[in-house]
């Protein structure tokens, strides 16, 4: 009997959807907690003060901060080593391949963040918030493309991969341009010390990951202190972990590592993050907090803003000749897919809590992030069925 219950507990986190499930269901349990007499709890283990000092220098936070700027790093590690293999092995090192999706992305991104500001511009403290419908969360997004099961095209799959990619890198840039505090030059000069080190390492291929392990730790440390958002360490590491080794092409430390990581941040970095971030307490809160216009242009910007987007800018450049629907995907898919992009969960929780972190303010932004996912993700799932589904016998009898 244990074996067979071990058995289910294996094939399930073997299984797609199971990263999106666990995400979920950390979701659910922080609101929980949030709404419940274990608030005080929650509320005091966030808030769970943990120092590590070496000397007279630091880091003082609390665990809430430590799990946004530390296991986030890792994360944001596995993000560049994807992005890297994608763009040197993988589908986006054919040029073919690119286009369409990196089109869908800056009208994926662009049009959110447009809808964001049109209910927003006036207010000061409320458009730092214009990043954050501009997310996707390539996890949950995958996850619930798996519930349509084998009747997904590859096409599918690498189209909506390759749209989230470029999507991590434009959220990149974004966090790196416009959601930097302070700027410490003496951090900063530390960074640019040690970067040409890891340059050296991969130049001469060196493949043990202690070397990159102690000199990235030393990055992010001073890119924490920098000002610049300490995520970023793990992305500029790992641009220089080598691609294949030289006296083996076999060996793949990017592979090996992202072999290694994805099963840590999958299914304990993202859950530990959303248990953290997804806490929203409903208690006292009125229709003036949940229809505020932060919330409102989040969840409009997910759930219509990405749609319009992507969908509007592919069709566009489509007919325009410049790009084309990859083979195995027709309009009906293609919008599915759109509207499946709007599931920003983990991606745009970490951006509200950079863009309003410590801000005094009468929302809830986290409202927004979780009503324009959860509409995304059914919208997409239906039409996406629908789709496929009467595509079906079509596809039987060629």
């Amino acid at each position: 009997m244990e074996n067979k219950y071990w058995s289910l507990v294996t094939r399930f986190f073997k299984s797609e959807p199971a990263s999106g499930i666990l995400l979920m269901f950390a979701a659910v349990l922080a609101m929980i907690f949030a709404n419940t007499f274990l608030s005080t709890y929650y509320e005091a283990f966030l808030s769970t003060p943990l120092q590590i000092s070496v000397g007279s220098a630091g880091i003082d936070k609390p665990l809430l901060l430590w799990i946004n700027d530390g296991l986030m790093a890792i994360f944001f590690f596995l993000v560049g080593l994807e992005l890297k293999r994608e763009l040197i092995e993988g589908e986006l090192s054919d040029k073919r391949n690119i286009i369409l999706p990196g089109i869908g992305a800056i009208g994926g991104m662009a049009v959110p963040a447009l809808v964001y500001l049109y209910f927003n511009y006036d207010d000061p403290v409320a458009v730092q918030g214009w990043a954050i419908p501009a997310a996707t969360d390539i996890a949950f997004a995958l996850g619930v493309l798996s519930l349509l099961g084998s009747r997904v095209p590859t096409s599918i799959k690498i189209f909506l991969t390759s749209l989230a990619i470029f999507d991590d890198i434009g959220a990149i840039i974004i966090i790196a341009a416009f959601y930097t505090s302070e700027i410490s030059f003496t951090a900063l000069i530390v960074v640019a010390c040690f970067v040409p080190v890891l340059a050296i390492l991969n130049r001469c291929n060196v493949v043990s990951r202690m070397p990159y392990m102690l000199i990235g730790l030393v990055i992010w440390v001073a890119t924490l202190k920098s000002g610049v958002h300490a995520t970023l360490a793990g992305v500029v590491l790992a641009m220089f972990i080598p691609m294949r080794c030289t006296k083996n092409p076999e060996i793949s430390p990017v592979l090996s590592l992202e072999h290694t990581l994805h099963t840590l941040v999958a299914f304990f970095v993202l859950p530990v993050f959303a248990f953290a971030n997804a806490g929203i307490n409903f208690s006292g809160m009125g229709a003036d907090q949940l229809l505020h216009d932060v919330p409102v242009g989040i969840a409009l910007g997910l759930f219509v803003g990405k749609q319009v987007g992507i969908f509007g800018l592919c069709w566009l450049f489509i007919k325009l000749n410049i790009a084309k629907l990859p083979n195995g995907m027709n309009w009906g898919s293609l919008y599915g897919t759109s509207a499946l992009c709007g599931i920003g969960f983990t991606m745009s929780l970490f951006i509200g809590s950079l863009a309003f972190g410590g801000a005094e303010k009468v929302f809830d932004e986290r409202i927004g992030i979780i009503v324009g996912s959860l509409l995304s993700g059914i919208c997409g799932y239906l039409i996406l069925n629908a789709s496929l589904a009467k595509n079906a016998p079509l596809k039987n009898n060629s």
